[in-house]
Formats: structure tokens, C-alpha cells, sequence
């Protein structure tokens, strides 16, 4: 009993991971496999890092003063390292679906970080 209560609470969390993945991914189709879901966030991941990095040079170029450049690249180490230790928490779950969860973790943070910075630039 508790491995088909196991088997199908697996079967939800891998259905909701994906359905989470494929709504983050601008319904792009990914596949079905970790495998395959894993390696599209990857290059989703480096998409958004090249548009992170891009509004994170702007807005450092834009800074009205080196208090706040200086500011910015503080805030900006410090965020890499609680997004890196945030997702961590959710790739130390067990099973193939960590994988998932932490690259949806990624996905999430480092999307709305270069939002955050885009429209600081407009400010």
C-alpha cells in the first residue's frame, strides 16, 4: 500500500513539475524524460543569463554614482549566492525530479532578476 501511495504521490509531483516547466518555458516543447526537460532548462537558463548580464552591465553603466555602482555589484554577488543556495534546497530532494525542481528554481530567479534590473535601467 505505501508504495502505490508512493509510486502515484511521484507520478503527481513529476506531472506538476513538467506542467510547471512547460508554463515557465513559454510552452516549449521540452520532451517527457528528465533528461530532456533537464537539458531545455539549460538552454533556457543560458538565455536568461545573457539577458541578466546584459541588464546587470547596463545598469551598472546607468548607476548615477560609484556609491551606487559599487552598491549594485554588492547586491548582485549577494544575490547569486542565495539564488545558487536557494535552488540547491530543491535539487537535494530525492529522486530524478530534484533536477527538475532546482532547474525551475533557476529559471524563476534568474527571470525575474533581469526583469528587476530592466526596469531599474527605465526608471
Amino acid at each position: 500500500m505505501r508504495v502505490r501511495i508512493a509510486a502515484i504521490a511521484t507520478a503527481a509531483l513529476t506531472g506538476a513539475a513538467v506542467s510547471a516547466f512547460a508554463d515557465d518555458a513559454e510552452k516549449k516543447e521540452c520532451g517527457s524524460s528528465t533528461y530532456e526537460i533537464v537539458e531545455c532548462q539549460k538552454v533556457e537558463l543560458a538565455q536568461l543569463d545573457k539577458r541578466l548580464n546584459a541588464a546587470y552591465q547596463r545598469a551598472l553603466k546607468e548607476a548615477q554614482s560609484d556609491k551606487q555602482r559599487d552598491q549594485l555589484r554588492k547586491a548582485q554577488r549577494l544575490w547569486i549566492q542565495y539564488r545558487d543556495a536557494n535552488c540547491e534546497y530543491y535539487e537535494l530532494y530525492e529522486g530524478t525530479i530534484a533536477r527538475i525542481y532546482g532547474g525551475v528554481c533557476m529559471l524563476d530567479l534568474t527571470r525575474t532578476r533581469a526583469e528587476e534590473l530592466e526596469r531599474a535601467i527605465e526608471q
